[in-house]
């Protein structure tokens, strides 16, 4: 999860007026583009040089290393931020193989890290982490020059359940059968759909990351707030419920910025009533999938699956409740009033679908079907 700078209040944002909404973005929300262009050079060369050297002595191979999270997604915030490099390793031939051998396997992708940060020159400092958990690898990439600019990258051995994705095809349903089958908890195999989750935000238009951003810097700055017991929705939950938003908007690359926002905020304060999720990379043609489907949909609501993983539904277990009572007072403030002090209302109405599945909506490279229950 990325934290912006600290002088970014929940404030500011809520003060700003609805038509400066872009500008603030643009200010204080958007990443330097010339860190960023430093950062995916010493990724590319870090991925690079893990393929080359990891188990060069031994059956093991590397079959691909993929970078995950906002900076990949095109949705990192200015500031410090988080982000996933899943090496997929040919050691694993299934998905609960996935945890064998993890302290070794860290053991050598650490020496290699440590060899590279040797051997390679990089235009942004590359440390890694001190901490010695042999079952957990991390580094960071911060800028020489703009010291609160950094990205934190924990390092996941994965199983490589996708192989080699073709474009505008969907994995094959024996994929989700055995993750179905194999899987204890929620998500637990989640690093293995890395390149689907990334690819269903990375290929959306500019203006929608700028959104996803806005929405990203509110929830951290509700995140900040005492809560008492309990945690927050995670923020994929939220980044998705944005995407959904948009759709429902008709998909418009030129839509309001305050509109879009206020629509997000009136999906979170109606938390109780939502059930979305996508058939973009899996559906109900697979009797195994479809089954599954419909036990994750009748669960309580609030429904949100992963698009690239239908065991990870990210609405349960949540204080959607104070998530909600911060969106209720952000609706009345500046940033969600016109200019002439009358409020602005969602994008778009929402209507129920859940009992049938639709056909799938053409988006750019994407097929995606989604649903929403009220």
């Amino acid at each position: 999860m990325e934290r912006g700078p600290g002088q970014l209040g929940p404030a500011l944002l809520c003060q700003t007026p609805a038509s400066d909404l872009d500008k603030f973005i643009t200010e204080f929300l958007q990443p330097n583009r010339h860190f960023l262009e430093q950062v995916n050079k010493a990724v590319d060369t870090i991925c690079s040089f893990l393929r080359d050297n990891c188990f060069r002595n031994s059956p093991i191979k590397v079959l691909k290393v993929v970078k995950g999270g906002s900076s990949a997604k095109g949705t990192a915030l200015r500031g410090r931020s988080d982000a996933d490099l899943v090496v997929f390793l040919s050691c694993f031939s299934q998905f609960t193989e996935q945890g064998n051998m993890r302290a070794e396997i860290i053991s050598e992708i650490r020496a290699q890290l440590e060899a590279c940060q040797q051997e390679r020159e990089f235009e942004v400092k590359f440390e890694i982490s001190k901490w010695e958990n042999p079952r957990v690898l991390s580094f960071s990439l911060t800028s020489q020059t703009m010291l609160d600019q950094s990205v934190d990258f924990d390092v996941l051995p994965a199983f490589d359940a996708l192989g080699e994705l073709v474009l505008d095809s969907r994995p094959s349903p024996q994929v989700y059968v055995d993750l179905i089958h194999s899987y204890s908890n929620a998500g637990e195999y989640s690093p293995c759909f890395t390149e689907l989750q990334r690819n269903f935000i990375s290929s959306r238009p500019t203006k929608l990351k700028s959104l996803i951003r806005l929405v990203k810097h509110w929830y951290q700055q509700c995140n900040k707030m005492p809560k008492g017991r309990g945690s927050l929705p995670p923020q994929h939950g939220l980044e998705l419920l944005t995407v959904y938003a948009w759709e429902q908007g008709g998909c418009d690359c030129q839509f309001s910025m305050a509109e879009g926002f206020r629509t997000v905020l009136e999906l979170v304060r109606q938390y109780r009533q939502l059930c979305v999720y996508w058939t973009v990379n899996y559906d109900n043609e697979n009797e195994t999938v479809r089954d599954f489907l419909k036990l994750q949909l009748q669960k309580p609501r609030p429904i949100i699956l992963d698009p690239a993983d239908p065991t990870g539904n990210l609405g349960p277990n949540a204080r959607w409740d104070l998530l909600a009572k911060e969106a209720v007072a952000c609706m009345s403030a500046p940033c969600c009033m016109g200019r002439d002090g009358s409020p602005i209302h969602p994008e778009s109405q929402w209507s129920c679908q859940m009992d049938r599945w639709t056909p799938a909506l053409a988006l750019g490279r994407l097929r995606v079907t989604w649903h929403m229950c009220v």
